[in-house]
């Protein structure tokens, strides 16, 4: 099966670590297609970036040129992953919800461990929205930004686990969520530290999504989230836009916008 795992940041780098770490995780047989958006932030900290990053993402998703049998948008706490599942025939996971759903399954109250103080309102309201927050104890920030995570290793594991740490002794948790993308490959070290389960959520995303695969099940076509109603979309998707804007600048015949809302 191919997963389209789609970074919701314009980072390369982040995108590239994102995708050793679902790789890591995928069963033999599964080809990761590790996506960036064309535009947007290079970092999601707030609901004005999540906001343009959904859009982004969507673009990207919608722009993709091949099959693929599931989406895992890669972001913690980040707006989009309904309108994903509307313009997607396939299973779409977002790491969020499958994060929370696997320590829900492993613990009787669970903790996510974030980036910056900022993002905690967002995450919790995601929680409460996908009807998961009566069993999460805390959300607890870093301090430490999303890129930052990526630059110092040792810096961000010894925030990360101190809050962790807390969490189980002061909160109550009996198991630990990484709150950031950018937290993939932090899950051992910080389970060592603490002493309880520690989930990743590009893994939990990447098995959950395999295991929608296998048991032929997938967002349905009624209610919520139906495919969008037919009508003209001014230039969706936008990266088409600007490709064609681009070559027109350069003299060259600028191909016609088109609206793929399903690629399988």
């Amino acid at each position: 099966m191919r997963i389209l795992l789609v970074n919701v940041n314009t980072s390369e780098r982040v995108t590239r670590a994102l995708a050793e770490e679902a790789r890591s995780a995928a069963r033999p047989g599964t080809e990761i297609v590790a996506l960036t958006p064309r535009f947007g932030p290079e970092s999601v900290e707030g609901n004005f970036e999540s906001y343009l990053s959904a859009v982004a993402v969507m673009d990207r998703v919608a722009s993709y040129d091949g099959p693929y049998d599931a989406v895992v948008q890669a972001g913690f706490g980040e707006h989009g992953r309904e309108g994903l599942q509307e313009l997607c025939p396939v299973p779409v996971v977002d790491i969020t919800e499958a994060a929370a759903q696997l320590a829900c399954l492993v613990s009787g109250a669970y903790a996510v461990v974030t980036s910056l103080q900022r993002t905690v309102p967002q995450i919790r309201a995601r929680l409460r929205q996908a009807g998961l927050d009566t069993r999460c104890a805390a959300v607890r920030a870093s301090g430490l930004p999303v890129l930052e995570l990526e630059r110092d290793h040792g810096a961000a594991l010894r925030a990360i686990a101190a809050q962790a740490e807390r969490a189980v002794e002061e909160d109550g948790a009996d198991s630990i969520v990484l709150g950031c993308a950018g937290m993939a490959g932090l899950s051992d070290a910080v389970r060592e530290a603490t002493g309880v389960p520690v989930v990743d959520g590009v893994a939990a995303g990447v098995a959950l999504a395999e295991s929608l695969v296998g048991l032929g099940l997938s967002t349905s076509r009624r209610g919520a989230y139906a495919p969008p109603r037919p009508k003209h979309v001014a230039h969706w998707p936008l990266s088409t836009a600007l490709n064609a804007a681009a070559d027109a600048a350069d003299g060259l015949s600028a191909p016609s916008s088109a609206c793929p809302a399903h690629t399988r």
